[in-house]
């Protein structure tokens, strides 16, 4: 991809460009204004899509309807549930590579897929790795990874097979001691961190240009952060926007590693829940996967993410809370 193109390029944002992370990636393209954007959807689908952004209707069961829809893009985000039919990005992945699209932004927007330990023990990791494995393989598109950790207003408000919290009955559990540091992102960040990354010139002007480029993230990942913090910072900034003391809430402890075994013990009988709790609390173990700044550093300065005010956002989780806005 030329500077010439990546300056008017075309993404293909698919799967809900006015839902959850979608949303927020469609919004930040926009924003920047370097792209030309269009969403894939099913015909009759209900998503709105917002002005500014070209639609094509597509059969996803179709790999003749996908390929024409992908003709002439430059690259592909994939937004997808990690409750979506396992083989949806596969068949994506394969449409874009008959397509001759460059670039993908496979459906990762969570942990750092480089430990496989993680992987396997989350159980998507795998099914991620088989996505940019497959990329590879196709040899004609190259993948760019978004490793944000989890989302942070979504996690806080989403109960306590999550971060551990119950905001409307004011509790939380804390995993081990409530100390394990972790780098956590909000939508907007990694709606951000997308639409940057993409807007990065291809390749160095000459061998004294030291500026990042797209280049440098073929086949790697783009490590983003909104907050390095743990469990007991969250309550600190909890308490301040709510104005409750720590004696208003109910705080718990749970071994780490055994409410990792309980939530996988959960999803093997069948209760969806179990599956976040398992993810969730894997990622506090001792060996701290998800503290990027401890493991490496993260890349916000380079994709030139501002700086975001905790408070705010964990005003924002409040009220989904009280919203019910996470499922």
């Amino acid at each position: 991809m030329s500077l010439r193109l990546h300056l008017s390029s075309t993404c293909s944002n698919y799967h809900q460009a006015g839902g959850q992370i979608g949303k927020f990636i469609t919004e930040h393209l926009l924003k920047n204004g370097k792209h030309q954007l269009t969403a894939i959807t099913r015909e009759g689908s209900p998503n709105k899509i917002p002005d500014g952004v070209a639609v094509k209707h597509v059969d996803y069961d179709s790999h003749e309807s996908l390929i024409a829809a992908l003709k002439g893009q430059d690259c592909l985000i994939i937004t997808l549930s990690v409750f979506a039919p396992q083989d949806q990005q596969g068949k994506l992945i394969k449409a874009a590579a008959d397509a001759g699209v460059p670039w993908i932004v496979p459906n990762e927007y969570g942990s750092d897929g480089t430990n496989e330990q993680v992987n396997k023990d989350i159980r998507i990791g795998v099914r991620k790795k088989e996505a940019r494995d497959l990329i590879e393989k196709l040899g004609v598109s190259s993948w760019l990874g978004i490793a944000c950790m989890f989302w942070y207003e979504y996690s806080l408000a989403g109960g306590p097979a999550r971060y551990g919290f119950d905001l409307r009955n004011q509790s939380v559990v804390f995993f081990d001691e409530g100390t394990t540091r972790l780098d956590t992102s909000t939508w907007p960040q990694c709606g951000r961190a997308v639409a940057n990354l993409l807007a990065l010139k291809l390749l160095p002007e000459d061998e004294n240009d030291e500026s990042p480029t797209l280049s440098q993230y073929r086949n790697k990942y783009a490590r983003i952060s909104s907050f390095n913090l743990n469990q007991k910072e969250m309550l600190e900034s909890l308490m301040r926007v709510t104005g409750t003391k720590e004696s208003d809430w109910k705080i718990t402890h749970e071994p780490v590693k055994e409410r990792y075994e309980s939530g996988k013990a959960e999803l093997q009988q069948g209760n969806r829940s179990g599956f976040a709790k398992m993810l969730y609390s894997r990622i506090f173990f001792p060996d701290s996967p998800g503290d990027f700044q401890a493991k490496g550093g993260i890349d916000n300065e380079k994709l030139r993410l501002p700086k975001e005010d905790l408070d705010e956002f964990t005003k924002i989780a409040v009220q989904m809370s009280k919203d019910g806005a996470v499922a």
